[in-house]
């Protein structure tokens, strides 16, 4: 028997090296790696500017906090997502509006985000779930068929003078819809550099944006360099300069900036991307065509309109609950294959239904749920591994009777 974990990091003798040479140098903290970082991510994602953060959740706040997006404000977000994409807007004081996916698909629905726009709603928080982009182009149509109804409250809200769209792209990095990248899609975007993705710095995130005619670019990332370190007006690497001690705080700011450390394991893992995502792709093509010989539905990675960064494998068994789900995921557990599910729909969590919200009102969220097995999905899978995967799950969907040999 194998033992196929669900999702461990690719970490090279590359990036150990990378490390070491951070911790000689003297410099550990936010410094010139970070820096070196941003003005790759940025040039990757086809952007002026992009922000090193310490999570992809500080990446979502900080842009809603920048925004001006705080009490008495709406910003809807998908029932659809892992906790992050939604807590962030019960952080700033916004009334968190969920709405349902589309109809046979794990992304928000743009008909639902237009009904559910009022004078109130400020922002729409979709989320690229395994990196396969949200259908931006209806999103933005559904928001300008409410254009009408926008009151902005500040300089930055007139200058978009519509509802703001901030993706969730936490597991995108590297997908792009009709050759155009995310993160030059939306009018923000963050993204995710945790453990488990296509790439990482053990933790991180990047915010950016495109270009709006008004916005001063250095403006905006100099907000988020204050509201990411404490409202500081001088980070440690320019306090450290001789004789530029003093600093003044300007906001009461907050704590989540990107280290060296992180950054220079996120510099080599920026040079091996194309590396990465190919395999990963690789992978995904040998479980695409298994899962078509079994009859089992999944979200598709590559087509003549997008491609996705190849983050996480999701499957659907048809005709099955939760219960059977729950079964066969134990059951390939026992094969000493880890699988996951991607996602327990937010209606469903604690917190949530002590909100008010109920599962009821977003069957199609639901319906995805019940029967979603994720597949191991990571560059450390050898072909061998790959194959026992499929045996595994065939194995156990026949021996259910899910699935016919």
């Amino acid at each position: 028997m194998r033992n196929v974990p669900f999702s461990p990091p690719d970490i090279t003798d590359e990036e150990i090296a990378a490390v070491a040479d951070t911790l000689r140098s003297g410099w550990i903290t936010t410094g010139p790696k970070t820096k070196l970082f941003e003005q790759e991510a940025a040039k990757c994602f086809g952007t002026s500017k992009a922000v090193a953060l310490g999570s992809c959740t500080a990446a979502l706040e900080l842009t809603l906090r920048i925004l001006g997006i705080g009490e008495g404000d709406e910003v809807i977000v998908s029932a659809y997502t892992y906790t992050a994409s939604a807590s962030v807007i019960a952080h700033v004081g916004a009334k968190i509006v969920m709405v349902d996916t589309a109809p046979e698909s794990f992304l928000i629905d743009p008909k639902k985000i237009e009904d559910a726009i009022t004078e109130k709603t400020k922002a729409v928080i979709p989320v690229d779930i395994a990196g396969k982009m949200c259908d931006y182009e209806s999103i933005f149509k559904a928001i300008e068929n409410k254009k009408h109804l926008f009151k902005p409250n500040n300089d930055i809200q007139r200058l978009f003078n519509r509802v703001i769209v901030v993706s969730d792209s936490a597991h995108g990095f590297g997908s792009s819809r009709h050759g155009i990248m995310s993160g030059s899609v939306a009018d923000f975007t963050a993204f995710s550099l945790h453990a488990v993705k296509t790439i990482t710095a053990g933790e991180g995130g990047i915010a950016t944006w495109r270009d709006v005619e008004g916005l001063d670019n250095e403006w905006l990332y100099n907000q988020y360099m204050l509201y990411s370190l404490h409202g500081q007006t001088k980070d440690a690497l320019h306090k450290n300069l001789a004789g530029s001690w003093e600093y003044d705080i300007v906001i009461p700011g907050y704590k989540c900036n990107m280290t060296d450390i992180q950054a220079s394991i996120a510099l080599v893992q920026l040079k091996r991307f194309k590396e990465i995502q190919g395999r990963r792709c690789d992978i995904i093509k040998k479980y695409d065509k298994a899962m078509d010989e079994m009859g089992v539905g999944y979200l598709h990675h590559v087509n003549k309109e997008f491609v996705t960064s190849c983050h996480i494998y999701l499957t659907r068994v048809p005709g099955i609950g939760h219960r059977e789900r729950n079964e066969i995921i134990r059951r390939m557990a026992e094969l000493g294959v880890a699988c996951n599910v991607h996602f327990k729909p937010l209606p469903m969590m604690t917190a949530y239904k002590n909100m008010g919200f109920s599962i009821e009102d977003y069957p199609n969220a639901y319906a995805h749920y019940k029967n979603e097995i994720t597949l191991p999905l990571h560059t450390r899978l050898s072909d061998e591994d790959v194959q026992y995967v499929i045996d595994c799950y065939r194995k156990v969907l026949t021996d259910m009777e899910l699935i016919k040999e």
